[in-house]
Protein backbone atom coordinates (compact mmCIF):
# COMPACT_ATOMS: atom_id res chain seq x y z
CA UNK A 1 0.00 0.00 0.00
CA UNK A 2 1.06 3.58 -0.57
CA UNK A 3 2.08 5.80 2.27
CA UNK A 4 -0.08 8.69 3.43
CA UNK A 5 2.24 11.30 1.91
CA UNK A 6 2.05 9.70 -1.53
CA UNK A 7 -1.73 9.65 -1.40
CA UNK A 8 -1.96 13.31 -0.38
CA UNK A 9 0.54 14.38 -3.03
CA UNK A 10 -1.63 12.78 -5.73
CA UNK A 11 -3.66 15.49 -7.47
CA UNK A 12 -6.88 13.50 -7.27
CA UNK A 13 -6.80 13.34 -3.48
CA UNK A 14 -5.06 16.59 -2.53
CA UNK A 15 -8.36 18.28 -1.58
CA UNK A 16 -9.01 15.62 1.08
CA UNK A 17 -6.35 17.03 3.40
CA UNK A 18 -7.86 20.53 3.28
CA UNK A 19 -11.55 19.60 3.35
CA UNK A 20 -13.05 19.78 6.86
CA UNK A 21 -15.54 17.02 6.02
CA UNK A 22 -12.69 14.51 6.17
CA UNK A 23 -10.99 15.82 9.31
CA UNK A 24 -11.12 13.68 12.42
CA UNK A 25 -13.60 14.90 14.97
CA UNK A 26 -11.98 16.46 18.08
CA UNK A 27 -12.18 14.44 21.30
CA UNK A 28 -14.14 17.17 23.07
CA UNK A 29 -16.86 17.21 20.41
CA UNK A 30 -17.25 13.43 20.04
CA UNK A 31 -19.34 12.90 23.13
CA UNK A 32 -22.75 14.45 23.80
CA UNK A 33 -22.78 16.48 27.01
CA UNK A 34 -25.24 15.27 29.64
CA UNK A 35 -26.29 17.47 32.54
CA UNK A 36 -26.92 16.41 36.11
CA UNK A 37 -30.55 15.42 35.50
CA UNK A 38 -29.46 12.39 33.47
CA UNK A 39 -26.33 11.33 35.35
CA UNK A 40 -28.24 8.49 37.02
CA UNK A 41 -28.13 6.52 33.77
CA UNK A 42 -24.42 5.85 34.33
CA UNK A 43 -24.95 3.94 37.58
CA UNK A 44 -28.65 2.97 37.67
CA UNK A 45 -29.49 -0.72 37.29
CA UNK A 46 -32.37 0.09 34.92
CA UNK A 47 -29.89 1.22 32.26
CA UNK A 48 -27.49 -1.69 32.63
CA UNK A 49 -27.78 -4.57 30.19
CA UNK A 50 -25.27 -7.37 29.68
CA UNK A 51 -24.64 -8.32 26.09
CA UNK A 52 -23.48 -11.80 25.14
CA UNK A 53 -23.60 -11.43 21.35
CA UNK A 54 -23.20 -8.42 19.09
CA UNK A 55 -25.52 -7.45 16.25
CA UNK A 56 -23.80 -9.94 13.93
CA UNK A 57 -24.00 -12.86 16.34
CA UNK A 58 -20.40 -12.86 17.48
CA UNK A 59 -19.84 -13.52 21.19
CA UNK A 60 -18.98 -10.44 23.26
CA UNK A 61 -18.81 -9.63 26.93
CA UNK A 62 -19.72 -6.02 27.71
CA UNK A 63 -22.50 -3.96 29.23
CA UNK A 64 -24.60 -1.09 27.97
CA UNK A 65 -23.01 1.27 30.49
CA UNK A 66 -19.74 0.98 28.56
CA UNK A 67 -21.60 2.23 25.49
CA UNK A 68 -23.11 5.07 27.49
CA UNK A 69 -19.68 6.17 28.67
CA UNK A 70 -18.38 5.89 25.12
CA UNK A 71 -20.97 8.22 23.59
CA UNK A 72 -22.00 10.50 26.47
CA UNK A 73 -20.04 12.68 28.86
CA UNK A 74 -21.16 14.67 31.86
CA UNK A 75 -20.75 18.41 31.54
CA UNK A 76 -17.71 19.77 33.37
CA UNK A 77 -19.71 21.33 36.18
CA UNK A 78 -21.63 18.09 36.70
CA UNK A 79 -18.69 15.72 36.45
CA UNK A 80 -17.35 16.94 39.80
CA UNK A 81 -20.77 16.45 41.33
CA UNK A 82 -21.18 12.97 39.89
CA UNK A 83 -17.86 11.79 41.29
CA UNK A 84 -18.78 13.02 44.76
CA UNK A 85 -22.29 11.56 44.42
CA UNK A 86 -20.97 8.17 43.37
CA UNK A 87 -18.68 8.16 46.41
CA UNK A 88 -21.63 9.09 48.63
CA UNK A 89 -23.74 6.32 47.12
CA UNK A 90 -21.08 3.70 47.80
CA UNK A 91 -20.72 4.93 51.37
CA UNK A 92 -24.52 4.80 51.86
CA UNK A 93 -24.70 1.29 50.42
CA UNK A 94 -21.96 0.12 52.78
CA UNK A 95 -23.79 1.66 55.74
CA UNK A 96 -27.04 -0.03 54.72
CA UNK A 97 -25.33 -3.40 54.41
CA UNK A 98 -23.76 -2.99 57.84
CA UNK A 99 -27.11 -1.92 59.30
CA UNK A 100 -28.92 -4.92 57.82
CA UNK A 101 -26.29 -7.27 59.18
CA UNK A 102 -26.78 -5.93 62.71
CA UNK A 103 -30.57 -6.08 62.39
CA UNK A 104 -30.48 -9.71 61.29
CA UNK A 105 -28.21 -10.64 64.17
CA UNK A 106 -30.71 -9.24 66.72
CA UNK A 107 -33.53 -11.56 65.61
Amino acid sequence: MSSQEEILSDGRFSCVARDPRFWEMPEKERKVKIDKRFRAMFHDKKFKLRYTVDKRGRPVNYTSTENLRKFYALSESDSDLSESDSKELTVKKKKKKKGKGKGEADF
